[in-house]
């Protein structure tokens, strides 16, 4: 089902279709439509969010999802999760040679909740979906069909 939060075998599915302006995109998740567009510097001209910024937000939103499903089941006095991610380029520490994606989620959380409701909830943040996709190990098959 689209706009669900997915557990082993049921199946997410987006469609991605070009727009003749550029480098705008129109996203088709279900009944949803969203767009994207390539950034600024690279000749975008700001029509949607760009790829990364999604990939962000895709993984901000199951972040607080999460975390407010793992509270309300415990009765916790969660009432806002608000989280700030970014993305940068860092150094590997293994290999100098190496740069890595770093994303940091600063996650700050209201309600009456102590420091053990809090470390719980940053406990509930590492077992999304989408955080647990980007670390664990994937595949991605590609096929290019032409069309006319």
């Amino acid at each position: 089902m689209h706009g669900h939060l997915h557990t082993g075998g049921e199946m997410s599915q987006v469609v991605v279709r070009s727009q003749p302006d550029e480098y705008k995109q129109e996203i088709i998740a279900g009944t949803h439509v969203i767009w994207s567009d390539a950034p600024e510097a690279v000749g975008g001209k700001l029509a949607g969010p760009d790829p990364h910024e999604l990939l962000l937000a895709s993984l901000g939103a199951c972040t607080s999802i999460t975390i407010q499903m793992f509270a309300k089941r415990r009765g916790w006095d969660l009432q806002q999760v608000y989280i700030k991610l970014s993305e940068e380029k860092v150094v590997d520490p293994n290999e100098p040679t190496v740069q890595l994606s770093r994303i940091t989620r600063d996650i700050d959380v209201k309600g009456t909740l102590n420091d053990e409701q809090i470390a719980a909830l940053k406990g509930a943040a590492d077992k999304c979906l989408i955080h647990k996709l980007l670390v664990g190990p994937k595949t991605i098959e590609t096929t290019v069909r032409h069309s006319g």
